[in-house]
């Protein structure tokens, strides 16, 4: 039998108008039912975060502030359901991962948010590996959204084991070459953005040999959505097939996708069931 792939989505996140992304998960999971089908695809609810574990890597002040917002449950849910998937990606019950989410995301710091993500994925993430299989776990976290992760920055800063290239507007790289802002172009193509792919993020996992890769997969990036740097949808299905394949090459195949920015319904219809078909290959 084929490994599982995971796809973790919550019925609320189909029921609200979020911050930013607006109601794109309104027609979800049913369009992506197909999909769901599959013997090796497996749908998964997501666990809400302990607000014990939130606190792990958000300050005292910001956590009684996030705790008031009428999105808070839908940030622990979504930080929950990538927490849980990549723990059992190491563990090996499941091959990769879709995990859907809302209100929770790359704009999070350890005292601030904004961007219609208020709680960190990549904080959450980050800790519970960590706390599992030992501070020198190797994590690699890719950004594909339009806007710089200044959030997922935050918490990674201090933590040379976690590799963060982040897709954005500027060239930067810090932190003895672990932490990477990539300049995309705020106009280009699919081709172009393949290739910096390739130059900056797939050859330094190649050195840098994570053993798992988070992806924050954003789709303001197409052309139509509010991010638009002129990309087409097939250019997300492209990028997915890349970073799988080469994940099977480095980490025997352990990838996650968290969904991130983008509010266009066309486009996120389109692209997340093909990105199933894509993982559960």
């Amino acid at each position: 039998m084929k490994p599982i792939t995971a796809v973790y989505f919550h019925d609320l996140f189909n029921k609200k108008i979020w911050d930013i992304i607006n109601n794109k998960f309104q027609n979800f999971p049913q369009i992506m039912q197909k999909q769901l089908n599959s013997q090796n695809v497996k749908l998964i609810k997501p666990p809400l975060i302990s607000e014990k574990d939130i606190l792990k890597f958000h300050s005292d002040n910001y956590f009684n502030q996030v705790k008031r917002r009428w999105d808070y449950k839908g940030a622990r849910l979504t930080v929950g359901g990538c927490v849980d998937a990549a723990v059992k990606i190491m563990d090996t019950k499941y091959h990769n991962a879709l995990c859907f989410g809302v209100a929770a995301g790359h704009h999070a710091e350890r005292n601030y948010a904004w961007g219609g993500t208020y709680l960190s994925v990549s904080g959450g993430i980050i800790t519970k590996l960590e706390e599992r299989f030992g501070s020198d776990i190797r994590i690699a976290i890719l950004d594909t959204d339009s806007h710089h992760g200044n959030g997922t920055r935050d918490i990674c800063l201090g933590h040379n084991n976690v590799l963060h290239v982040c897709f954005c507007s500027s060239d930067v790289v810090e932190e003895n070459g672990t932490k990477i802002c990539v300049d995309s172009g705020y106009k280009t193509t699919d081709e172009k953005y393949l290739k910096l792919i390739e130059s900056e993020f797939i050859k330094r996992i190649e050195t840098f040999k994570p053993e798992i890769i988070i992806h924050l997969l954003g789709h303001d990036t197409a052309q139509g959505d509010y991010g638009n740097r002129g990309l087409s949808k097939e250019f997300f299905l492209r990028l997915v097939h890349r970073i799988k394949k080469k994940s099977e090459e480095i980490c025997y195949g352990k990838y996650l996708i968290n969904t991130h920015g983008g509010s266009n319904l066309d486009i996120c219809e389109y692209i997340h069931p093909r990105i199933i078909d894509i993982l559960a290959e």
